[in-house]
Parts: structure tokens; C-alpha cells; sequence
């Protein structure tokens, strides 16, 4: 029997922004599914515009896994996480260790596959699903933003900072084009004349 999917599972239990307050609660789940969303659209971006031959398919699968250890680890807050770099250096090695227990969850054939997806460093897709993380973070803080929340306000300007300085044209493009509408109400989004 093999546990690795049952654990997967489990992503939409696992709270993120567990220090703020938040209007909507988010879990992993629903975060990895739009991370993968939006790693995908940069993707397409950068293929059609920027002619850079992404697999976009293996983007969306390394978006898809970039935080399954969580399902052991649960998601550290970011002040937590960063508050020095001691801290930051005994979470990656608890990352590790979660992430080598979950890849002895999967059968031989594909476990060193997914294994692959979750600790694949130091490539452009992987820099791509980064970018798509952050931009779902301020995502996220524009939306907690509009309901009146300000505890979301140093986040949202910590992380659009951060969007802001990645060297990628095809984030950028994503950015400008695609965020300005998780401001927009339900009736705005609908409203006649807006471009769709």
C-alpha cells in the first residue's frame, strides 16, 4: 500500500497565512492549483511572445508539487521561516527530510519521477513556478486587500516588490496583464464593454 496520494490529499488542510487574519481562508490546495495556473499562463507567454520553448506541461507538474512537503511540514509562516538564517537553514533540511519520506510513499516506476518535480533546483521552470508562487501570494493579498483587510498591506508590497525585480519579461507581461483584475468586483469583471 502506498500513501503518497492520500497524503496529497491532505493539501487542502493545511492553512496558509496562519499569522494573519484573513477575509477567505486559503489552503494548499487551492494555492498549488492556481500557482500551477499561472505558472502555466507565463509559460504560453514566454513561448509565444519571447520564443522560448518552455514545457509548459512540466511547469504546471513542478507547480503542481512545489509544496507538497507541506503535508508533513505544514506552511511555516514567512516570519517564521526567515527570521534567521539558522532558522532558514534547519527548514530546508526539515524540506528534505519530508520530502525523502514522501518519495518512500511512492512505488518503484514513478517514484523517482515525482521525486524530480519536488526538488528540481536551478532551471528556468522552476524559476517560472517561484514567480507564479509569488504572484498567487499577491493575488491572495490583493483580494484580502479589496475586502478592507490591511493586515495585508506590508505583505503586499514585500511581495510585488519581490515580482517586480524578476529579470523574466514574460512575469512581467503576466503581471500587468493578468492582476489588475483580482481588484475588480464580481460585477465589474461582468460589466458590458470590459475586455474578456
Amino acid at each position: 500500500m502506498n500513501h503518497f496520494y492520500a497524503y496529497m490529499a491532505r493539501l487542502k488542510l493545511i492553512r496558509r497565512w496562519s499569522l494573519m487574519r484573513n477575509t477567505q481562508p486559503e489552503n494548499d490546495a487551492e494555492h498549488s492549483l492556481q500557482v500551477a495556473m499561472i505558472a502555466h499562463g507565463i509559460a504560453l507567454i514566454a513561448n509565444s511572445r519571447y520564443g522560448r520553448g518552455a514545457d509548459a506541461e512540466h511547469i504546471v507538474t513542478l507547480a503542481v508539487y512545489h509544496d507538497a512537503c507541506e503535508v508533513l511540514t505544514g506552511d511555516l509562516p514567512t516570519p517564521v521561516k526567515y527570521h534567521s538564517k539558522e532558522m532558514r537553514e534547519a527548514f530546508y533540511r526539515v524540506e528534505e527530510q519530508a520530502v525523502e519520506r514522501l518519495g518512500r510513499m511512492l512505488p518503484d516506476g514513478i517514484r523517482e519521477e515525482i521525486l524530480a518535480c519536488m526538488t528540481e533546483e536551478d532551471s528556468y521552470a522552476r524559476e517560472i513556478v517561484k514567480a507564479a508562487d509569488r504572484i498567487s501570494a499577491y493575488a491572495k493579498c490583493i483580494e484580502e486587500l479589496r475586502a478592507g483587510n490591511h493586515e495585508f498591506d506590508a505583505a503586499a508590497h514585500t511581495i510585488r516588490t519581490a515580482i517586480d525585480a524578476v529579470k523574466w519579461p514574460e512575469v512581467q507581461d503576466f503581471v500587468r496583464e493578468m492582476i489588475p483584475s483580482f481588484a475588480l468586483t464580481l460585477d465589474e469583471l461582468n460589466r458590458p464593454g470590459v475586455v474578456q
